[in-house]
């Protein structure tokens, strides 16, 4: 029977990073706060004029999808579902896991015949033990809808932890291969290119993935700077090579408690599966090797500070970004850590610090006395204790601000600090985060940033030095210590071969 004209691609995107670390549980709300679009909201968003993500990006995967599928055959027809994209934050609960759910399963049904869907996900999503791996569950409701055969692409974000749900489920997949991220659109063009091509008969795709049991490893883990730089040159080189039509590479997010979290590799030829497997093989092989490679040496907010003064020429000509990877908001972390306010009133005289905590009785009492009151408020140590220990927070209010994006925030004028006090988790990523509260970010001395790599690429303009601390919290670095890991893991354990434990972990 002749192929119809028009190939028909449902496309959806499901995409959180949970910190199964945090007490707080995302919701709906969370999705509807950042990124809930559908239909031909989502359609007309997808374009190269459009606006994918309202607020945060212009263009996206779903619009590299959209491109990719396209230029693979022009006679394409795509068919939006809806994305739902919410910030870093804790587990999903079961409610909007359901929600989700069925809302994929039901617009599949709806949106008649198909020849493929692509698929947006995170691919470190956690839930609650009742549904411990959501995108498992999402991947398995798409299959339970579309058949075992129809092709199916996801991409992944590079902090994926691969199961085996999410390695065999897909018929293909792709992950970002940048560090901070930069390729999003270019992951979903080889995405919809790819099930383009397996719909028409150009590939064959046959695929080969590995798990490592290696939670840390590989330094500050930049994709464009040693150790990993060799690594992503090797991908590149070997579908150069070795005729791999694609492959990506996982570096797990680590805030995350599954028992088989783990990095990996994924690779994909046409109709040679042995290739397959000795690209496979060879990343896992490259990606072992740096294993031994230890994070960035981080300071104590006492020593990040005094540090920050003697950077008397970066402070000069830009600014000094203090790195708060233990109260990352970008990696789920709640925001409400007192430790850096507390080392910049103590210790940071002299120097204009701009640093932001969560407590919203606090943001509450600041819109109340309004803008010129004298604020004395006792802030933090509300949802993470013993964590992060409350603080007095003395000074005058400079401004009041609530918007979509960053919610509602009171900034307080302490002297050489302004404390922007919100009511969400600041996520201050960008410059953007100071301004909309009333601070110019170039006046600063010292900013101190919730965020461990994406900063770098909106504070490149004025950032002279960047300092990373550690505070202990939701995003520490030795929080997997705390995980029940099923199998040997390095660190943790003395794991001479990845092979070892390679068929266990994706047999799990």
């Amino acid at each position: 029977m002749p192929r119809p004209t028009k190939i028909r691609i449902a496309y959806a995107r499901i995409s959180q990073e949970t910190n199964a670390f945090s007490p707080e549980e995302t919701t709906l709300d969370h999705f509807r706060r950042l990124h809930l679009k559908e239909g031909d909201a989502l359609h007309r968003s997808v374009t190269r004029r459009g606006r994918e993500v309202d607020d945060l990006m212009a263009n996206a995967e779903l619009t590299g999808v959209v491109a990719g599928a396209k230029a693979a055959c022009a006679q394409v027809e795509t068919v939006p579902l809806f994305s739902a994209w919410a910030l870093p934050s804790g587990p999903i609960g079961d409610q909007t896991f359901e929600h989700l759910r069925d809302k994929l399963a039901r617009q599949l049904r709806q949106a008649g015949r198909l020849d493929g869907v692509a698929l947006v996900l995170h691919g470190a999503m956690r839930g609650t033990p009742n549904h411990p791996e959501p995108e498992d569950e999402f991947l398995a409701a798409v299959r339970e809808v579309v058949g075992p055969t129809l092709p199916v692409a996801v991409t992944y974000d590079l902090h994926a932890n691969l199961t085996r749900a999410k390695a065999t489920i897909p018929t293909v997949v792709a992950a970002y291969r940048s560090n901070p991220h930069r390729d999003l659109v270019g992951t979903g063009r080889r995405a919809g290119r790819m099930l383009v091509d397996t719909i028409t008969g150009r590939l064959n795709p046959t695929v080969a993935w590995r798990k490592l049991p290696m939670v840390l490893g590989g330094g500050h883990t930049i994709d464009f700077a040693p150790p990993m730089l060799p690594i992503f040159a090797k991908m590149r080189w070997l579908q150069m090579r070795r005729k791999v039509v694609d492959t990506s590479l996982f570096m797990a997010h680590i805030w995350n408690d599954s028992p088989t979290l783990g990095w990996a590799t994924y690779a994909v030829t046409d109709d040679d599966q042995r290739a397959a497997d000795r690209a496979a093989d060879a990343l896992a092989d490259r990606a072992w090797e740096v294993r031994h490679v230890p994070p960035p040496r981080l300071l104590t907010p006492e020593g990040a500070v005094v540090l920050a003064r003697r950077s008397r020429w970066a402070r000069r000509t830009g600014v000094v970004c203090i790195s708060d990877v233990s109260d990352n908001c970008g990696a789920g972390a709640t925001g409400t850590s007192t430790h850096m306010l507390r080392a910049l009133l103590e210790h940071g005289q002299g120097m204009l610090g701009y640093v932001a905590v969560r407590d919203a009785p606090a943001v509450q009492t600041g819109w109340r006395a309004g803008v010129g009151a004298d604020f004395d408020v006792i802030v933090g140590g509300r949802m993470s204790p013993h964590l992060y220990p409350s603080q007095r927070l003395r000074g005058r209010v400079i401004a009041v601000s609530d918007t979509p994006r960053y919610g509602k925030a009171v900034t307080v004028d302490a002297g050489d600090v302004r404390c922007v006090v919100t009511d969400r988790a600041p996520v201050n990523v960008k410059p953007e985060f100071w301004r909309v509260n009333g601070l110019n970010p170039w006046r600063a001395d010292v900013i101190v940033v919730k965020s461990i790599f994406h900063f770098r690429i909106y504070y490149a303009a004025m950032v002279r030095r960047v300092i990373g601390v550690r505070t202990r919290g939701e995003t520490d670095l030795q929080c997997w210590k705390t995980v029940d890991f099923a199998r040997p893991t390095h660190p943790r354990d003395a794991v001479e071969d990845w092979r070892s434990e390679d068929v266990f972990l994706r047999s799990a």
